[in-house]
């Protein structure tokens, strides 16, 4: 199996900043792409930024965090980071880490979630 571990996450002012981080572990053979989703009370997930493993490390971000947010990667490892600044009370969320991972084995990519981690953001 495979495991994301988040951490980072807690209160912080608006204007404030954070960096979470997610680990991936387990049975993997080939990670494509990590990334950020957020889900705020009564809200659906929604995407916040994704970035590429195997080819480059091409980045995509939501519209409301571009030029705050940055993602990042460390292949060896398997460990993407969220850099969060300026958060605003909007930002407010759970935040889920994602993989496309091809396990160990397997010829098909799935993909895995973490259990998530609280970010607020105080007026």
């Amino acid at each position: 199996q495979v495991q994301l571990v988040e951490s980072g996450g807690g209160l912080v002012q608006a204007g404030g900043s954070l960096r979470l981080a997610c680990a991936a572990s387990g049975n993997i053979f080939s990670i494509n792409a990590m990334g950020w989703y957020r889900q705020a009370p009564g809200k659906q997930r929604e995407l916040v930024a994704t970035i590429t493993i195997t080819s480059g490390g091409s980045t995509n971000y939501a519209d409301s965090v571009k030029g705050r947010f940055t993602i990042s990667r460390d292949n060896a490892k398997n460990t993407v980071y969220l850099q969060m600044s300026s958060l605003k009370p909007a930002d407010t969320a759970v935040y889920y880490c994602y993989a496309d991972v091809r396990p160990a084995g397997y010829s098909s990519n799935y993909n895995y979630w973490g259990q998530g981690t609280q970010v607020t953001v105080s007026s």
